[in-house]
């Protein structure tokens, strides 16, 4: 069990594993069904979110290839929410990326290749600009951008 407090509210987290999942496996009940050949674990994450003003309850399940212990599944999950948030959040907010209307051949995974490509370069600056003003800053000023991108590599 977690134990968080922070922005105003408390989460307790508990995860419980489930390795016994002999009863997904055999034959198949109705065709089409899926099937999970790797399939290890399944993962359950209770989360209990208290704020000042309510309290939220809710379960999160997810499969796993591989039959890790609660704590290890319950770092794999933060680990992953982390990401989410640190990139892919600053990606849709500072460059409207699931407004993208590119769907076929490469141009969605071109364009992010160049989206990811122009966040860490944001990112390298050194100066007291937010990365949004940093990213409208080179596209308004040529000098800008030819410093953003001779910035030595970290």
């Amino acid at each position: 069990m977690e134990i968080d407090k922070d922005h105003g509210r408390i989460e307790t987290r508990r995860c419980v594993v489930a390795r016994q999942i002999d009863w997904l496996e055999g034959p198949r009940r109705f065709s089409g069904e899926y099937r999970f050949p790797k399939l290890a674990a399944v993962v359950m994450v209770e989360a209990r979110i208290q704020g000042r003003d309510r309290c939220t309850f809710e379960q999160r399940f997810y499969i796993t290839s591989s039959p890790l212990a609660a704590a290890r599944c319950a770092t794999a999950v933060r680990s992953h929410w982390r990401i989410e948030n640190s990139l892919h959040w600053v990606l849709d907010v500072n460059f409207h990326e699931d407004l993208s209307r590119l769907r076929k051949g490469h141009g969605a995974q071109n364009m992010a290749i160049v989206r990811h490509f122009a966040l860490n370069l944001v990112r390298r600056a050194s100066d007291k600009r937010s990365h949004k003003r940093r990213r409208k800053c080179a596209g308004w000023d040529p000098r800008y951008l030819a410093q953003l991108l001779s910035l030595p590599p970290h």
